[in-house]
């Protein structure tokens, strides 16, 4: 799989440059959960007012993904590169000064998911897509995928040390530091010019190319299936840690889960970027939506423990963020590269639809039930339904499709 990376040091630089950056905004932004209980202790702001800023922040990341990426297709990735890790870090900062919920909505709601939203998949799968040679692209977005997976492994068992360590306003604080050192990391991604386009002749620019898309059924499937996969990864993200205090479990099962999860979502990212090379990308993800369904049902009949928490997170962590390298294949396949930041960064925001969701159900639901019961056979349910609904997408076979992933 990695022959097309390694046999050219300048793609290979490329790439890693790419995961780097996504290692960083993704590896704080899926850590956010160890931060619930702490800031509920310290600011008696409540979990379902906590949760309801994390959400609109999971929101805001999807949002911003198609703005970022029209911007960053018009006028290239650099500037809005540059700008999401400055605003993260902002966001990051200025958090531990925040005392009310508005503060947080703010604060993590809207800087923290604005700026890593514009440092992620969309901007920076668009930008490798383009600066890459076809048969190297594939792979690569294996690797770049693997980078947030790497960076969620990283920054999870740090921050939660530090949170004992420091407390929750200096990880805070460290974080920031943290996002600013990836700044680096922009200028060896953009370095090369992209490869000029084919067919330019025929772009009729990006509000025809996203009203077209729109049109299409198999780019709606897409985006429906991506919906389960945003209300599934927040929910956990945020939450977690929660269902680990519930089942008296020490908080360090929680950062050592979302580790785990990180972990194994890098195999898991790799095999995705492999697999779509050699299968239809919707049979992939048909597969790894429904492993979700069968791994949460496991879960819900298995005795709470360490170790059981640990297998769960590993199950899970393989297909995790792995959802991304076929999303993004499937998108370039319809549409082309051409303005694949703004349309892959359009299937994000349904993401991150679910992904609000996600984040604030849960929230309600620990306030009112005391558990979160619904929300996993809700959540089981919901990955079933993603499984089913990647199967009538339209997608060429991969020998014809190539080209553009």
């Amino acid at each position: 799989m990695l022959r097309s990376l390694l046999g050219r040091p300048d793609v290979l630089v490329t790439t890693l440059a790419a995961a780097g950056i996504l290692m960083v905004t993704m590896g704080a932004r899926q850590s956010l959960g160890l931060f619930v209980a702490p800031l509920d202790a310290t600011t008696g702001l409540g979990i379902a007012t906590i949760s309801l800023a994390l959400a609109i922040g999971q929101f805001t990341w999807g949002a911003i993904q198609p703005v970022a990426g029209a911007v960053a297709d018009r006028y290239g990735p650099r500037t809005v590169l540059i700008g999401g890790l400055l605003v993260l870090a902002l966001g990051s900062a200025i958090t531990p000064f925040m005392g009310s919920g508005f503060g947080l909505i703010v604060s993590l709601g809207l800087l923290s998911a604005m700026g890593s939203g514009a440092g992620s998949f969309s901007v920076l799968i668009g930008a490798a897509a383009q600066r890459l040679p076809i048969e190297a692209r594939g792979s690569a977005s294996g690797v770049i995928n693997a980078g947030g997976s790497f960076g969620q492994f990283v920054f999870a068992p740090i921050l939660q040390k530090l949170i004992q360590s420091v407390g929750w306003m200096g990880a805070m604080w460290a974080m920031a530091v943290m996002t600013l050192a990836a700044l680096p990391l922009v200028g060896r991604l953009t370095k090369a010019a992209p490869a000029p386009a084919k067919h330019a002749e025929h772009d009729t620019g990006v509000l025809n190319a996203v009203g077209s898309a729109m049109k299409d059924r198999s780019y709606l499937l897409l985006h429906a299936g991506f919906f389960t996969c945003g209300f599934h990864i927040a929910f956990l993200v945020t939450h977690l840690p929660g269902e680990v205090n519930l089942c008296g479990l020490p908080p360090s099962v929680a950062s050592w889960s979302l580790a785990i999860i990180g972990l194994a979502n890098i195999f898991g990212s790799l095999y995705a970027g492999s697999c779509i090379s050699r299968y239809r990308s919707k049979y992939v993800l048909a597969a790894m939506y429904g492993s979700r369904a069968v791994l949460i049902a496991l879960y819900l009949m298995l005795p709470r423990t360490e170790l059981n928490f640990y297998l769960f997170a590993a199950g899970l962590g393989f297909t995790w963020l792995a959802t991304v390298p076929p999303t993004a294949a499937i998108v370039g396949k319809l549409f082309g590269i051409r303005y694949l930041a703004t349309l892959f960064g359009l299937t994000l925001l349904s993401h991150q639809i679910g992904g609000f969701l996600g984040a604030w159900l849960g929230g309600l639901a620990i306030t009112r039930f005391g558990d979160f019961g619904w929300m996993w056979y809700a959540d089981m349910a919901l990955a079933a339904a993603a499984a089913i609904l990647n199967l009538p997408i339209r997608e060429a076979p991969v020998a014809r499709a190539l080209a553009p992933a």
